[in-house]
């Protein structure tokens, strides 16, 4: 038995110190780094340079966990549902883990899986693609003149639309978001698609068809068509101390069993337990964000300017959706607006100060029209390149909801702390 766990032992320290070394080397070929390096990076830088020596394995996560103090309150009518009572405390921990595998010269993998959420309590893979930047395992140097420019990504994966999910808070990834909370409409949803990228001198052109559907299935074929995503847009540094970003995006569907556009993260928000009745009714895992109920037929534009001199950015929205539900004969449109400046400033820009102003308006199913705001605050400091500290100051109103909806002269606000790690 000694003979056996001694034997055990070796093999398991040999592989303990196989797994170091390969991930002494982290950095990737075409990779988005999951630390502070990456906070202004959009889609995945697009360069000719190649470090590949042999398959290899990084692995990686996140783990993110807030102190909460927020209050929340409707109207007094007795028709207007009774908010729930909390408090101020933790919220539940969350963690992702990340593998990430150059497969070969220009080839690499990347799959996420959500370890601990607001709305999941198991384990469960969020998504995973193949990015191609180079075919040399056709051949050497085939077709290297065209792929010196083009990229090709395959899998059940995050669909690129507009650049407000690059600066979203991905379940425990936190931090490229300079805040706590993400957008009031959260365009963030994983279909089965194929993306094809071309790239030249700042310009940058997508072209996306996915199969249209989160959960996947063989089921209601005649309910579902196939989701087309464009995107187009200009990223340069116009100087050692000013870079510029300009981007249009469009989803389309022309019909699905429900489009999951707004309403495809199954992580949660932020901000827990807000707007939720006392009978449990409201806004649940996804409190505090908007889902306008465009599942079907949805037309989807975003405009995101991008801009950075030095320490101070500056990053913008403009969206309009319309769509209408399965049983709606007529189209209902709803738009988002979003402003935010960030200053960053240290040694290594490793603190920063910002504001952010999000206003949405729409029609909901049944005609009324609403609008809702939000206004943050937040300051951040790195305290390493892998850590982050955040604090926020919030407050959310909602405007013209109907007597019956606990959204009625309802309110949330109050702080929020956040510490990020991602390796």
């Amino acid at each position: 038995m000694k003979t056996k766990l001694t034997y055990l032992t070796l093999i398991s320290l040999s592989f303990f110190g196989m797994t170091l070394q390969a991930q002494s080397q982290r950095d990737l070929d075409n990779y988005r780094s999951p630390d502070q390096r990456g906070i202004s990076t959009f889609e995945a830088p697009k360069d000719t340079l190649s470090t590949f020596n042999g398959v290899h394995v990084r692995i990686g996560g996140a783990s993110t966990i807030q102190f909460q103090a927020i209050d929340h309150e409707n109207s007094s009518n007795p028709d207007t549902p009774v908010l729930q009572e909390i408090g101020s405390n933790f919220n539940l921990a969350t963690a992702n883990l990340d593998l990430d595998v150059a497969l070969y010269d220009g080839v690499r993998m990347h799959l996420r899986t959500y370890l601990s959420s607001q709305h999941h309590n198991e384990t469960y893979v969020k998504g995973g693609y193949f990015q191609i930047d180079k075919l040399e395992f056709i051949q050497k140097g085939f077709m290297e003149d065209v792929m010196n420019h083009v990229r090709i990504k395959i899998g059940h994966m995050e669909s690129n639309y507009g650049d407000a999910h690059f600066r979203r808070t991905d379940n425990a990834m936190a931090l490229y978001n300079p805040f706590v909370g993400n957008y009031l409409m959260d365009s963030f949803t994983t279909e089965v698609g194929a993306e094809l990228y071309y790239f030249d001198n700042g310009w940058m052109g997508m072209l996306s068809l996915t199969n249209g559907k989160l959960n996947q299935a063989v089921t209601k074929p005649e309910t579902t068509s196939p989701s087309f995503i464009a995107k187009l847009g200009y990223d340069k540094a116009v100087s050692e101390a000013l870079r510029v970003r300009l981007t249009g995006s469009l989803y389309k569907t022309n019909q699905t069993a429900s489009a999951y556009l707004y309403s495809g993260d199954r992580s949660g928000s932020r901000y827990y337990n807000v707007m939720i009745a006392e009978d449990g009714s409201g806004d649940g895992f996804r409190a505090g964000r908007i889902n306008p109920g465009l599942s079907n037929e949805l037309t989807s534009i975003m405009i995101n300017p991008f801009l950075k001199y030095k320490g101070l950015e500056f990053f913008g929205i403009y969206e309009h959706a319309t769509g209408k539900t399965a049983a709606e004969t007529d189209s209902r449109s709803w738009n988002q607006y979003s402003g935010e400046l960030i200053y960053r400033f240290g040694s290594k820009e490793n603190i920063y100060l910002g504001g952010r102003y999000n206003y949405v308006d729409g029609t909901l199913v049944g005609g009324s029209d609403v609008s809702i705001d939000r206004f943050q605050l937040a300051a951040g400091w790195f305290m390493t390149k892998n850590i982050l500290l955040k604090a926020e100051y919030v407050v959310q109103n909602y405007n013209d909801y109907p007597v019956v909806d606990l959204h009625n002269d309802a309110k949330f606000d109050g702080f929020m702390l956040e510490a990020a790690i991602s390796f």
